[in-house]
C-alpha cells in the first residue's frame, strides 16, 4: 500500500538542510534603455522612471525550530471567473474542515487551542505595556508556544511528534488567565477559571503527560502509547484482533477500513467504530465542508469534476468507505479541469498502526507550462517499469492511469498546513490505482517558495568540496524537481503486491509507511543515473543524478540529523526511510569504497567514489523493498528499518548538531496561506482577489474565530 503524500520533510531537506535548492532571485525591473538623438531639436521631457517592483517577502519570521514562509499563487487573475468562484468554494470548504486536524492529533488540542487564542490579546497589551524584563520575557515565551500551537496543529511537535512544553512559568499562565474576562475562556460547564488553571496546566505543562502524539517505538504498545484521538480504551493487539476478523486478505478491492472512524469500547465493553460523518463524530465541521463543496457543484469546470465531487458530498453525509471508493475513482477520471482539489481524510502517518487517517485539503490549478516535464515522465511510466530491477512478477504488466501534472496551490488546509507536502501521488488504494490510476502532482509554487527561501550554509558547512557544491548550485534545484516527480509519478505507482498478500498496513504494520516511503524514493534514485531522463529531455546530463546522490546520502547520513535532540533514536517515517536507504547502501558498498565517511579538520564529510556502483546498489535495495512489500514480509521489513533506519551514532549526532548551530537555520518551515476575497456585484459573486497576509499569528487568530466548529472535546 502506498503513502503517496508526502509531508514536506520527505524531500524538503534536500533543499533546505543541504542547501541545494537556488538561491532567491533578485527581482527588479529595469526601464527599457533607447538611444537619444545626437542633437535634438529640443530638450525631450522628463520621462518619469518605472516604478522598481518590490520583491514578494518569501520568508516571514523564525522561532523556535520553524521558519514562516508565504508563496504566491501566479496565474490566478487569468482564470476563467467561474473558475475563481470554484476555487473560493473549494477554499472555504478545505478550511472548515480545520478543527478536525486538531482534535485528531490530541483530543486536548482544541482547548489548548481556544486558550492561546483567548489569551493572545491580553499577551500582547502585557509585552506592550511592560519594561519588566522578565515579564517581557515571559510574555515572548508565551507568544512562540502559541505559534508552535498553531504551526503544529496541536501541543506535539508535527514532525517529531513529541510534546513540547512551554517555557513561560505555571505561574504566568494563571495569572494571565486570570487577567481575561472568564466568558473568554474555553471553559467546561460549571467549570470556575481556578479549576481551568489545574486542569489545563498539566496538559500544558508536564512532559508525560500525552508524551508523543505518535509512537513507532519497537516493543510498545502503539496504541496505548500514542496521544492521539484515533483510539480511546484499547490497545494495539485489541485493534489488531478487531480487523483481523473483519478484513478479508483474498478481497481484491477492499475498503480502507478505519479510515474515517474512532474506534473505542462502549460502556458494556464492546469495541465500535465512531464514524467521522455529518450528523456523527465531526459533524458540524463536516457539515459547513459539505455546505461548500455543494456550492462548488453549481460551478464545476467539467461533468467528470460534478460526479467526484458529488460522491465526496454522499461520502461525508454517510461515513460510508464505499463511496469514499467510488469519489477516488470519479476524481482520478477527471482528468481534463483545469482545476482540481484533495479534500478528505488520506494520509495514515498519524496512525502508528495505518488505518485512520487525518483530515485535509489542497485546492488548486494546473500550471500548464511546468506540467510538460512531469508529463513526459509519466507517459513513459510503463517503460521504467519494465526497466526496473524488481523481479519479474512484481512488476504491473499494465501501468494505467498516470495523470501527472504541475499544480499551483490557492490554500492548504488541515494536515497540510502549515506545513506542507511538495509532491502528492493519490489515490492510496493499490486496488483503485491498478484498475483504474492514480494523479502524481508536484505543488510547483510551493517548491518555488521553499527555492527562494533557501537560507544558505548547509552547503558550504557540509558538502565535500568544491566540485559538489558547484554541481548542487547548478543542478541542485532541478535535481530535488526531478526527484519528487520521480518518486510522485512513478515510485509509488510502480510494483504490485502478490494476490492474497493483502495491504501493506496488515503485512507490514508500523513499518509499512517507511517502506513504502523508501521504495518510492529508491525508484527516484536508481533512474536519476538513467540517460533516459536526457533523453526525454528533462534534465541536460546525469550530472543533476550525481547531484541528488550526493543530496541524498549527505541528507540520510548526516544532515537529517538536526531534526533530533541529543539521545534519540529515528520514529518519523520519512527520516527512517532516508537513513535507511542511506546506511544500507553505504554499508553494502564498505568494501569498494562506494561512498566514504571522511573526516577532515575534525569535521565529517560524505564523499561518493562510485556513482554508478552506488546506482547498482540502488536497484538491489528496490529489488528488495518491492519484494518484501509484494510479499507482505514483515520479519524483513522490521529488520531493515531497525538495523539501518533507527539507531544514530550519539558522536557523530553531536557534531552535526555543534556545526548547525552555528549556521542560524530553522529546520523546519510552513506557511502563511494567501486569502481567497470575493468581489461582489448585486449578491452576485463576480470576481475573486487572492490577498498576501503577512502576519502568521493573525491569520491563526482569523481563521479561529472563523472556522470553528466543533466542540472542546470530540
Amino acid at each position: 500500500m502506498s503513502r503517496p503524500l508526502l509531508s514536506a520533510a520527505a524531500f524538503l531537506v534536500a533543499a533546505q538542510l543541504s542547501g541545494c535548492a537556488s538561491s532567491a532571485p533578485t527581482v527588479t525591473t529595469t526601464p527599457e534603455v533607447t538611444t537619444a538623438p545626437a542633437t535634438p531639436a529640443t530638450p525631450a521631457p522628463a520621462t518619469p522612471a518605472a516604478p522598481v517592483a518590490t520583491p514578494f517577502q518569501v520568508v516571514s519570521e523564525q522561532f523556535a525550530d520553524l521558519r514562516i514562509l508565504r508563496y504566491e499563487v501566479p496565474g490566478f487573475e487569468k482564470l476563467e471567473p467561474q473558475q475563481k468562484e470554484l476555487l473560493y468554494y473549494l477554499y472555504e470548504a478545505a478550511l472548515s474542515g480545520r478543527d478536525i486536524i486538531y482534535d485528531q492529533n490530541y483530543k486536548e488540542n482544541l482547548r489548548v487551542r481556544r486558550t492561546v487564542e483567548a489569551l493572545w490579546e491580553a499577551n500582547q497589551e502585557r509585552l506592550a505595556a511592560t519594561t519588566n524584563t522578565q515579564e517581557v520575557e515571559q510574555a515572548t515565551r508565551f507568544n512562540v508556544y502559541a505559534k508552535r500551537v498553531w504551526f503544529s496543529n496541536g501541543i506535539h511537535h508535527h514532525y517529531s511528534t513529541r510534546k513540547f512544553v512551554p517555557e513561560f512559568t505555571p505561574d504566568y499562565f494563571k495569572n494571565l488567565v486570570y487577567s481575561v474576562n472568564e466568558q473568554a475562556l474555553p471553559l467546561l460547564p460549571g467549570e470556575t477559571p481556578a479549576k481551568f488553571v489545574a486542569t489545563m496546566t498539566p496538559i500544558l505543562f508536564d512532559a508525560k503527560l500525552a508524551a508523543k502524539r505518535v509512537n513507532q517505538e519497537a516493543g510498545k504498545d502503539l496504541v496505548a502509547t500514542s496521544a492521539n484521538n484515533f483510539y480511546e480504551g484499547v490497545t494495539q493487539a485489541e485493534v489488531e484482533a478487531y480487523y483481523a476478523k473483519k478484513i478479508n486478505k483474498k478481497d481484491t478491492r477492499p475498503i480502507s477500513y478505519g479510515l474515517n472512524s474512532k474506534l473505542m469500547k462502549d460502556k458494556r465493553g464492546n469495541i465500535v467504530e465512531v464514524p467521522w460523518k455529518v450528523g456523527g463524530m465531526y459533524g458540524p465541521a463536516l457539515t459547513q465542508v459539505a455546505y461548500w463543496l455543494n456550492k462548488a457543484l453549481d460551478v464545476a469546470e467539467t461533468p467528470e469534476q460534478r460526479a467526484a465531487l458529488t460522491k465526496l458530498i454522499q461520502f461525508y453525509s454517510t461515513g460510508d468507505l464505499k463511496l469514499w471508493d467510488a469519489y477516488n475513482i470519479a476524481w482520478v477520471h477527471d482528468t481534463q479541469s483545469e482545476t482540481d482539489v484533495v479534500n478528505g481524510f488520506i494520509e495514515v502517518y498519524g496512525d502508528p498502526l495505518g488505518y485512520r487517517a487525518s483530515y485535509e485539503s489542497v485546492v488548486s490549478f494546473k500550471d500548464l507550462e511546468a506540467t510538460k516535464r512531469i508529463k513526459a515522465i509519466g507517459d513513459e511510466a510503463q517503460w521504467f517499469e519494465n526497466n526496473s530491477p524488481i523481479k519479474p512478477e512484481n512488476k504491473k504488466k499494465n501501468v494505467v492511469g498516470i495523470t501527472a501534472k504541475v499544480i499551483t496551490t490557492v490554500v492548504e488546509a488541515g494536515d497540510a498546513a502549515p506545513a506542507t507536502p511538495i509532491g502528492i501521488n493519490l489515490p492510496n488504494a493499490t486496488w483503485i490505482r491498478k484498475e483504474h490510476g492514480s494523479k502524481s502532482v508536484s505543488l510547483g509554487n510551493i517548491v518555488d517558495a521553499y527555492d527562494r527561501a533557501n537560507a544558505g550554509g548547509m552547503l558550504d558547512e557540509f558538502a565535500y568540496d568544491e566540485a559538489e557544491k558547484n554541481r548542487a548550485r547548478q543542478y541542485g534545484s532541478l535535481a530535488g524537481k526531478l526527484h519528487t516527480d520521480m518518486h510522485e509519478v512513478i515510485g509509488h505507482a510502480s510494483g504490485q503486491i502478490n494476490p492474497g498478500v493483502g495491504t501493506t498496513k496488515e503485512t507490514l504494520k508500523s513499518y509499512a509507511s517507511a517502506i513504502e516511503e523508501g521504495r518510492a524514493d529508491l525508484v527516484a534514485l536508481y533512474y536519476l543515473l538513467d540517460e533516459k531522463l536526457v533523453q526525454l529531455g528533462v534534465m541536460p546530463s546525469l550530472e543533476v543524478g550525481k547531484a541528488e546522490y550526493d543530496n541524498y546520502m549527505r541528507n540520510g547520513l548526516m544532515t537529517q540529523l538536526v531534526r533530533l535532540t541529543p539521545g534519540e533514536t529515528v520514529e518519523e517515517s520519512h527520516m527512517r526511510n532516508r537513513q535507511m536507504v542511506a546506511k544500507w547502501v553505504f554499508e553494502k558498498g564498505k568494501k569498494d569504497k562506494v561512498v566514504e565517511m571522511v573526516t577532515r579538520d575534525g569535521k565529517t564529510f560524505v564523499h561518493i567514489n562510485d556513482y554508478a556502483k552506488l546506482r547498482t546498489l540502488f536497484g538491489q535495495l528496490l529489488r528488495e523493498t518491492q519484494r518484501l512489500t509484494s510479499e507482505g514480509d514483515y520479519a524483513a521489513a522490521k529488520n531493515l528499518i531497525e538495523t539501518y533506519g533507527v539507531k544514530v551514532d550519539p558522536t557523530l549526532h553531536k557534531e552535526v548538531l555543534a556545526r548547525y548551530s552555528k549556521l542560524n537555520i530553522a529546520p523546519y518551515a510552513g506557511f502563511i496561506q494567501p486569502k481567497l476575497v470575493p468581489v461582489m456585484q448585486e449578491g452576485k459573486m463576480v470576481d475573486v482577489k487572492v490577498e498576501y497576509p503577512t502576519d502568521f499569528a493573525q491569520q491563526m487568530l482569523e481563521y479561529g474565530r472563523k472556522y470553528s466548529f466543533l466542540p472542546l472535546h470530540n
